[in-house]
């Protein structure tokens, strides 16, 4: 997708997102694209179309990354107009990243900025989008310069939208209610060597938390969700097994999520948090609200147009 913004440009953000089925017959196509080509068996298949009819047959995720580009590339046109072009990568549907490139290269794009919408940098995530990008205008031509924003999980604007989110989470629940900041699972291994997704997760619950003025862990925690369905360990404590040992305690009666891992609603929000969760949650008794996720909020995607602003001009 590029965003029609006048003259042809030379400089160009690509925005990079997993990606979604469209539609319910795609869905064992891009399961099987994730697991690198392999078909997933009936049974993982047939739990995904469940998780998928849950929430209305598909995700919304494809119109919410169309709808950032839209807005990104709105916010870019206000600060520099005709000079930068938006268009969607993505890891796992079509357009697909390398698809992406080849349209932005044959276009006469020299630069393309890289932004990946997950605020948190991985190795098994971030990285592997960049390296894809980099790989393909490498291959169609070594000229094009390809620069990456790795990670914005302590953009300014970002923490202030989570706060006021929690804020407004915690109006409507008990006063004994615990925050929990969760993410997307990661397989143990790919952090054992010291990638920084965990501790930039922290690092973003603790700014949220401090603009709240939540006391450390009596009041907020860090909980991980949707991990894969793999026999090799990932990142924990799983979201709902948190609520069960916060059940347990007697010392809460409520729990509000903010999931600061996730920008836009999609399968892991409206289904593992808004479903499943809180299935959980009034199983166990607890009162349970989400936070809202940033979708194309005006005001985070202008201050990321000012990061690719400031990576074009330095």
């Amino acid at each position: 997708m590029r965003e029609p913004l006048g003259e042809r440009t030379e400089a160009a953000v690509l925005l990079m997102a997993y990606g979604t089925p469209g539609s319910p017959e795609e869905i064992e196509p891009y399961y099987t694209d994730i697991r690198r080509g392999n078909p997933p068996p009936p049974g993982l298949l047939a739990d995904l179309v469940r998780r998928y009819a849950a929430i209305g047959g598909t995700s919304p995720l494809a119109e919410r990354t169309r709808a950032q580009a839209t807005g990104l590339a709105r916010a870019l046109e206000d600060r520099a107009p005709g000079e930068v072009g938006v268009t969607i990568g993505l890891k796992h549907a079509e357009p697909k990243i390398e698809t992406a490139v080849d349209e932005l290269v044959a276009s006469g794009v020299r630069r393309i900025v890289g932004l990946v919408l997950a605020p948190h940098y991985s190795t098994g995530s971030v990285q592997q989008y960049l390296d894809r990008a980099r790989s393909r205008a490498a291959e169609r031509d070594p000229a094009v310069d390809v620069v990456g924003i790795e990670s914005w999980h302590l953009e300014p604007a970002y923490l202030d939208f989570l706060a006021a989110g929690v804020r407004r989470c915690l109006d409507g629940l008990p006063a004994r209610t615990k925050v929990l900041f969760t993410a997307h699972s990661l397989p143990q291994r790919v952090v054992a060597g010291g990638d920084p997704y965990p501790e930039q997760l922290r690092a973003t619950a603790e700014a949220v938390a401090d603009r709240v003025g939540l006391v450390p862990w009596s009041t907020w925690a860090v909980a991980w969700q949707s991990a894969g369905r793999t026999p090799e360990p990932w990142l924990g404590p799983d979201i709902l097994d948190v609520l069960r040992d916060l059940a347990a305690t007697g010392r809460a009666e409520g729990a509000a999520v903010c999931p600061c891992g996730f920008v836009a609603d999609h399968l892991e929000v409206l289904y593992d948090l808004d479903i499943e969760a809180r299935a959980r949650a009034d199983e166990l008794g607890l009162a349970f609200a989400r936070t809202p996720v940033l979708n194309d909020d005006p005001t985070v995607l202008g201050a990321l147009a000012d990061r690719v602003l400031a990576v074009l001009r330095a």
